[in-house]
């Protein structure tokens, strides 16, 4: 199928993927003076003497900002603020079907960090949780950083930490389906930009002790010149034994190659080189680090990719709605690691012991008990680790 013209059509017909509809009625004069004018007075005063009140009294607490500048849209790069909305409207759109989230699209006209901070704290008081969508490294980093410590609702970036949390439910999974543990594992996560440095930072927390990240120019290794500080600080604990090199030369004897990166950068040679029973989820999209056939050629055992059309579909909507779920619901004023271990851990436990196998160590997208698993798990995560509210 062209997927180009018919998403062209349909979104020309749709004018939009979102729609605003009143909760309340509005029929009669008696329904007016309790939405608006005189009765809404009395909500107004509640949460000026306590601002946790818009919380009971306005939608806030099941809302959430999708938030881009525009500057890393879908792999097409830095396409600008209103480029952008398809995806951010799309994006709403899933919070919606999957965790009946009301989530709104914001695409902001700066590249300034500074500028991109303050507008998002100036609105966040609207807001029961901020999601960070396709903004470019660095800045990325520091912009949630920088929110994380001024709002006290949860800041999430997906780039970095939805597909770190999915990458990692298949890592759990894949690992029991070829009897391996973490911690005696070698990884290499090639991609050293928002996905493959939080991807790493998960795998740390998971017990994998020897993990190499590499960047385009080959392995990371600590205290190398021109480092970003990004890249200083995932490689100050990571790649413990500083091997160097190309991706080719680091790969080898490797159990897991996890590529956040670019099309067609590993070979079936370079997986043949990897331990007996590798595991490779090529996630670059829509063309992967390697196809799964060539990989399969070259003795991977377990494989996953980006794409719908391959078994292990690596899929951050598997993760961002129940999170968010789950976060909302404890009104949780932070997402902090514990509760992205939680999620990929429910990720996991979706797949049912007699279904795991090398093709299926990741649910469907589509599996609706993905959500509620995660928003569970994460709830309870947020209520042991002191950010939940109520």
């Amino acid at each position: 199928m062209d997927y180009a013209k018919i998403a062209l059509e349909k979104h020309r017909e749709w004018k939009g993927k979102l729609r605003i509809e009143p909760v309340c009625p509005l029929e009669t004069k008696g329904d007016l003076s309790v939405a608006y004018t005189p009765g809404v007075a009395a909500p107004c005063m509640e949460i000026n003497k306590d601002v946790n009140k818009s919380y009971e009294y306005t939608g806030r607490g099941n809302l959430v900002a999708v938030i881009t500048d525009g500057t890393a849209v879908l792999g097409l790069g830095d396409i600008g603020p209103e480029a952008g909305m398809p995806v951010m409207e799309g994006k709403c759109a899933l919070f919606k079907s999957f965790a009946n989230i009301n989530a709104f699209p914001l695409c902001i006209r700066s590249k300034d960090t500074d500028e991109i901070v303050r507008a998002i704290e100036l609105i966040a008081g609207s807001f029961g949780g901020i999601n960070l969508e396709d903004i470019s490294a660095p800045r990325c980093f520091e912009i949630e950083s920088r929110l994380r410590k001024s709002l006290d609702i949860p800041v999430f970036h997906d780039d970095q930490h939805g597909t770190a949390v999915v990458s990692a439910a298949g890592i759990i999974n894949a690992l029991r389906v070829v009897d391996k543990k973490a911690e005696d594992c070698k990884a290499v996560v090639n991609g050293a930009g928002a996905a493959g440095i939080s991807c790493a930072r998960l795998l740390l927390a998971l017990g994998m002790k020897n993990i190499i990240v590499c960047d385009r120019n080959g392995a990371i290794v600590d205290g190398a010149q021109g480092l970003t500080e990004a890249k200083q600080s995932i490689a100050s604990v990571t790649n413990p034994n500083h091997e160097s090199g190309k991706l080719a030369d680091v790969i080898r004897g490797a159990d897991l190659f996890l590529g956040v990166s670019a099309p067609g950068v590993l070979t079936k040679e370079m997986v043949s080189t990897m331990a007996k029973d590798a595991i490779v989820f090529a996630c670059a999209n829509p063309t992967p680090e390697i196809f799964p056939d060539d990989a399969k050629a070259g003795g991977a055992k377990v494989i996953g990719t980006g794409r719908s059309d391959y078994p292990n579909q690596i899929n951050n909507v598997l993760a961002f709605p129940g999170i968010f779920r789950g976060a909302l619901d404890v009104r949780a004023s932070d997402i902090n690691e514990e509760m992205l271990i939680a999620a990929a851990y429910a990720i996991a436990s979706v797949v049912k012991p007699e279904e795991l196998g090398p093709d299926m160590v990741i649910p469907s997208p589509f599996n609706k008990e993905t959500a509620r698993a995660v928003a569970k798990a994460v709830a309870e995560a947020a209520r042991k680790t002191g950010v939940a509210r109520i």
